[in-house]
């Protein structure tokens, strides 16, 4: 008996599981950006159009999203209108995001296409700066046509392209998906912070959804019977760039300044240029390779003084 109240006594409780919205948002962000860079490699593995792989991604992730979302109602209660606003409003911007990244996807490859979606690194700050008069510091400004000239370079419009690709095309889709893709991250920005972390990455699923189904039917077409494979593909894709990737990113945009949120998500390109080169025989040329780098050393260096 006596050993048995000893152990009670010195016998410690469990901790309590550490809400996902209290982890490091440094943390968070990083793995994020590790997971959304093998989204391209995915979608050129399954072969399809952009209308396709943007619907189904986002048709597939919301099988995923909506009982863990409900759980959250049930435990929260409802999201405030306003946020679900912004959700939305951010969800349309992804759906346009995703149907002209994988346009991109197509004419310069996966790798060079994630360096493009990143011009979100000059387009969020001045977002930021716009809308809520958080000023990106003087380095920004110095790096900035430094970091457009590496873009310039990593697309192949100024050097020597991938044979085979399209780099005007690719620079006009690629850009067009990354000012969309900034305007998704300074929503989500505006609307996290609050305990639902499933919920708003749901609604602006489906928001999504709708958008790239309506611009992907009228563009490239929807395939709703790709295959098997295809849509095996497009699943691990949405698993791993969507769902796990938006429920990372989200809590952690809100506790970032937007120069460090931007810099760290820029870990995208460098680990999707690795797994197209490694995985899916994707060659960039040597000023393609030097784009990449300048890139991410303009990032670096507008974000130093962040970290």
């Amino acid at each position: 008996m006596a050993t048995e109240e000893i152990g009670k006594q010195t016998r410690k409780p469990t901790p309590a599981p550490v809400p996902l919205a209290d982890r490091s948002p440094v943390l968070l962000a990083v793995t994020g950006s590790v997971c959304i860079s093998a989204s391209a490699m995915f979608v050129k593995l399954s072969g399809v159009n952009a209308g396709t792989a943007a619907f189904l991604r986002c048709a597939l992730a919301l099988v995923a999203l909506l009982p863990f979302a409900l759980a959250e109602r049930r435990r929260y209660g409802p999201r405030p209108l306003r946020f679900q606003a912004l959700d939305f409003a951010a969800g349309a911007l992804l759906g346009i995001d995703f149907v002209f990244w994988v346009a991109s996807i197509r004419d310069v490859g996966s790798s060079i296409a994630t360096v493009l979606l990143n011009l979100q690194v000059a387009v969020f700050p001045l977002l930021a700066l716009v809308f809520s008069r958080t000023r990106p510091g003087a380095r920004y400004w110095r790096t900035l046509p430094v970091m457009l000239l590496g873009v310039a370079l990593a697309s192949g419009a100024i050097g020597h392209p991938e044979p085979g690709s399209d780099p005007v095309s690719g620079v006009a889709y690629g850009a067009t998906a990354g000012v969309a893709f900034a305007g998704y991250l300074f929503l989500t920005r505006l609307g996290a912070g609050q305990s639902h972390v499933v919920h708003p990455v749901c609604v602006s699923t489906l928001a999504a959804g709708i958008t790239s189904g309506l611009l992907g039917s009228l563009w490239t077409g929807v395939d709703l019977t790709p295959g098997w494979g295809p849509l095996g593909w497009l699943a691990v894709m949405a698993l791993f760039g969507q769902v796990l990737a938006l429920i990372l990113i989200g809590p952690a945009l809100a506790r970032l300044a937007p120069v460090t949120s931007a810099a760290l998500l820029l870990l995208q390109p460098v680990v999707a240029l690795f797994l197209g080169v490694a995985f899916v025989g994707e060659r960039p040329t040597v000023t393609q390779f030097a784009g990449c780098a300048l890139v991410i050393a303009a990032v670096w260096r507008t974000s130093r003084t962040d970290h």
